[in-house]
């Protein structure tokens, strides 16, 4: 396998447009505070903070006539993330999106399939979460769109969102996989079934562990592969990382979403990622950004012991 790229951008997206509570607009500067920078440069990386995105604020209102909440500043957002991010992937540089809520999941992996495209490479999004979000807004309990950016990849909802990467579908059934879910809407899941793609949920997980589990979604992976990874920090269980606004108890313990990171990284196929839904201000002493941060450090190849490689 390759060697992670070592030029990294992070692009911090510090909005909660489309979350059902506030907050995750304060995760970047959460991150920042971690020490994300210095985290990443210690492992030999080449960091360039490219700042914050600039886009509509949260007007925190009800659901408009078609299902949908603050559509229109969710595009906003994702157009701006998806152009940002798009830019240095060509660059060759790996970006980081540090989020902000799971709505931008729909621009930053967007922008991911357009470059595979160009490129002639193969993606894999491993989409860790305790949600599938794979909603519409027919079937959306809620109307938030940190619900729905799976299904907009797999071509489901406006044009505006689901024609980011320039073509639709962004995604196909083949091109993700998801892991730790836990939580599922009752329409949902029949949606989920009818798109046919792989749900390593918790039950999985717990009747085959996590080692089963991450060589089964990395089974097919070569040196023509970018993986982007979209870690929403409430796939961990929430005893360890409360600081988001959808905890659901059941998650990945500390060893098990190590091991998941460290066999990611063990590839060294990283291209892109995304760190989202970190709630600072549901958060205790800023506990929850620190424990992404070791997540990410395993990502890029950090492990407890000295292996050969």
């Amino acid at each position: 396998m390759s060697e992670v790229n070592k030029h990294i951008s992070l692009i911090g997206v510090p909005t909660d447009v489309g979350a059902g509570h506030r907050g995750a607009s304060m995760g970047p500067e959460a991150l920042r505070v971690a020490g994300i920078t210095q985290t990443l440069e210690a492992l030999g990386l080449h960091v360039k903070d490219c700042g914050n995105l600039s886009g509509p604020p949260n007007p925190w209102q009800r659901p408009d006539d078609a299902g949908y909440r603050h559509l229109d500043e969710v595009i906003a957002w994702n157009k701006l993330l998806c152009e940002a991010s798009y830019q240095e992937l060509k660059a060759g540089r790996l970006p980081i999106m540090l989020g902000g809520d799971h709505c931008l999941g729909a621009g930053s992996v967007s922008a991911a399939a357009r470059y595979c495209k160009e490129a002639g490479k193969k993606l894999l999004v491993v989409w860790l979460d305790a949600h599938t979000d794979f909603n519409t807004h027919e079937i959306s309990p809620t109307g938030n769109i940190h619900g729905m950016p799976v299904a907009c990849l797999f071509g489901h909802g406006p044009k505006e969102l689901t024609h980011l990467a320039g073509f639709c579908p962004a995604l196909n059934a083949q091109q993700i996989k998801q892991v730790g879910i836990r939580s599922v809407d009752a329409e949902e899941k029949k949606f989920v079934h009818q798109a046919g793609y792989e749900v390593f949920d918790m039950r999985y997980i717990d009747e085959n562990g996590m080692r089963n589990t991450m060589e089964r979604v990395l089974a097919k992976v070569d040196s023509n592969t970018h993986i982007h990874v979209s870690f929403d920090v409430d796939f961990l269980d929430p005893e360890i990382a409360p600081g988001v606004g959808t905890t659901v108890r059941g998650g990945p313990n500390y060893r098990e979403a190590q091991l998941c990171m460290e066999m990611i990284g063990d590839t060294g196929l990283m291209g892109s990622l995304d760190i989202v839904e970190l709630n600072p201000a549901l958060d205790m002493r800023n506990l929850t950004a620190e424990i992404a941060l070791e997540m990410i450090q395993s990502l890029f190849g950090l492990n407890t012991l000295v292996r050969p490689k």
